[in-house]
């Protein structure tokens, strides 16, 4: 049993940025991740993070309010408004932190911070570093947690939590260097581990974005928000998925359909493809779905062939290693093929602005939490901001709620720990006792195919209600899923395995949240709904966990008081 005051669950921005704060008012912090920090999908941020720092001569008086009223706008109004501004403001110092410490943004001759436009933004405020951004940022923050001297657990997989008496007092996980499971008792607990982008087949994230953090907290009773706003990016590659930033339409990218048309004038005439994401998504595949995708298949381009080669050099030279690599296409004297991905979870566990959740103890950030501050659309640059002002702002309220007494007694966290650990060691044995039994690999295979047929850029009733019938069906196979090796170290065969459970649950929050939702908003758009409905639907979704069915729905207002709702146009 290994004891810290703090327990951090990822090594990405947001977990960095937390233990880094907590570290740095002397308490003692452990990070969890399951890989080396540099390699957490932070790192696969391209186009940059949003700043009102006003660099940019088109964004000479840009202000946090400014970026706040585009924020709301862009998330069609779902954002609480109070959380949001306090991002916008906590966002220069941030971007001004992130310098000091050593990020190489990319710059202005006279030495200032580059930005650049991005979707749904009135002024180009988006500070960059070419198109490695998240990469930078990444480094940088592993860099200060090293300098601070941060203990890191690397290639940890954290199964659940240990709850004494209703509060979190630590986790359980599996060491994947030297096998076996190892209980973490700590008096505080942040959850940093990211999205759910792998719950569907056609996503641009890594492949430990499952969602597997935010399950350990919905299955110890912690509300998930919002898990039906679920973001497809506009410029994915055709073939694989991977990453097209937005900041290629930020440098000047066009999109073309198969008549060579800009087609983004039909849909949002005054931004063309600076559309925030869930407009430019949707008219991607309307122009696919009205056959105008190239030889009529299922894509379009993203043509950067007009920017020539030194300044894609210069201003996205990791895109043009992509699309040469994983596509076959150089995008200096070629169209890049791309297709809309599920890119980006909205929802997440239900906290506020500080991370707190309604469990003591139990605090969360970054992509698997839920402020809300992106509501029912994020924009581009801002999720990268959100793990470091959030990250920090959690770090920060775990050393006040510590400072004021928080924690508990050791012995009973000791004892809650010893019965966790072997819960999770018996659930392994039973696993590996039925090792004949359902391949755990096909019903993930038909959760994701479902996810992304059933609950995609446009949804309808019937279609969706099939799809919860099928997520249904797998859950109601899970008991009898084997496991052929329950032992040794590296065994990602049981890491798959055990996550497995969390990932459908979070589908099915996903699933039930959007068939209810009667209206469309944001990225949540239904062909049998297809307006906004303030009357009824201006609140959060909260789905919270059932352990034999679908999740149970309660809803809570949504924070207004800045900016009152009005009609969405761009």
């Amino acid at each position: 049993m290994i004891r810290h005051q703090l327990v951090v669950v990822g090594g990405g921005l947001a977990g960095l940025r937390a233990g880094v704060e907590a570290k740095g008012a002397g308490i003692d912090v452990a990070i969890l991740s399951q890989v080396h920090p540099g390699r957490s999908h932070s790192g696969a941020a391209q186009g940059g993070i949003n700043a009102a720092l006003a660099n940019n001569p088109e964004g000479h008086d840009d202000t946090p309010e400014k970026h706040a009223f585009d924020t709301v706008k862009g998330s069609d109004y779902l954002a609480d408004q109070d959380a949001v501004y306090q991002m916008t403001q906590d966002a220069p110092p941030a971007i001004f932190e992130m310098e000091h410490w050593g990020c190489p943004f990319s710059r202005y001759d006279d030495g200032r911070i580059a930005q650049r436009p991005f979707g749904g933004a009135g002024f180009p405020r988006t500070c960059y570093g070419a198109d490695k951004t998240g990469h930078y940022l990444l480094h940088t923050l592993v860099e200060q947690a090293y300098r601070r001297q941060v203990r890191i657990y690397m290639e940890q997989f954290v199964t659940s939590l240990i709850v004494v008496d209703g509060q979190c007092r630590g986790v359980v996980a599996y060491d994947m260097i030297r096998g076996g499971f190892e209980a973490f008792v700590a008096d505080a607990v942040i959850i940093a581990t990211g999205g759910a982008g792998r719950t569907y087949s056609n996503t641009t994230n890594a492949i430990i974005s499952t969602g597997y953090g935010a399950a350990m907290a919905y299955h110890a009773g912690v509300p998930l928000k919002d898990m039906e706003f679920v973001q497809f990016h506009p410029t994915g590659l055709y073939t694989t998925n991977i990453l097209m930033t937005e900041g290629c339409r930020g440098e000047g990218a066009y999109l073309i359909n198969d008549l060579g048309e800009r087609f983004m004038a039909r849909y949002a005439p005054s931004v063309m493809e600076l559309a925030p994401r869930d407009i430019a998504a949707r008219s991607i595949w309307t122009e696919i779905l009205e056959g105008r995708g190239i030889g009529g298949k299922d894509f379009v381009y993203l043509d950067l062939r007009h920017l020539g080669e030194q300044k894609i050099a210069e201003k996205l030279p990791g895109i043009r290693d992509l699309a040469i690599h994983f596509e076959g296409v150089d995008p200096v004297t070629d169209p890049v093929p791309i297709v809309p991905s599920q890119h980006y979870t909205m929802g997440g566990i239900d906290t506020d602005r500080d991370g707190v959740t309604r469990m003591p103890g139990l605090y969360a950030a970054g992509e698997c939490a839920c402020v809300s501050v992106h509501g029912a659309n994020r924009l581009g640059g801002n999720s990268l901001l959100e793990t470091i002002v959030f990250g920090r702002r959690a770090g920060k309220a775990v050393v006040e709620f510590l400072a004021g007494g928080g924690g508990g007694r050791a012995a009973p966290a000791a004892a809650a720990a010893v019965e966790a650990l072997a819960a999770v060691q018996a659930r392994v044995d039973r696993l590996s006792r039925t090792a004949a039994g359902e391949n755990a690999y096909d019903i993930r295979a038909e959760m994701i195919d479902t996810m992304k047929l059933n609950f995609g850029i446009f949804r309808e009733a019937r279609q969706m209600q099939e799809g919860i019938d099928k997520l249904l069906s797998l859950k109601a196979r899970l008991p009898g899923i084997g496991l052929r090796h329950a032992g040794g170290a590296f065994n990602l065969d049981m890491i798959r395995t055990i996550e497995l459970e969390g990932m459908l649950d979070v589908a099915l929050a996903t699933a039930v949240g959007a068939f209810k939702r009667t209206e469309s908003r944001g990225s949540h758009a239904r062909t049998d709904y297809p307006n906004r409905d303030d009357e009824h639907w201006l609140e959060h979704t909260l789905a919270l966990y059932r352990s034999d069915g679908p999740p149970e729905l309660d809803v809570k207002p949504v924070a207004l008081g800045m900016f009152e709702p009005q009609e969405r146009k761009y």
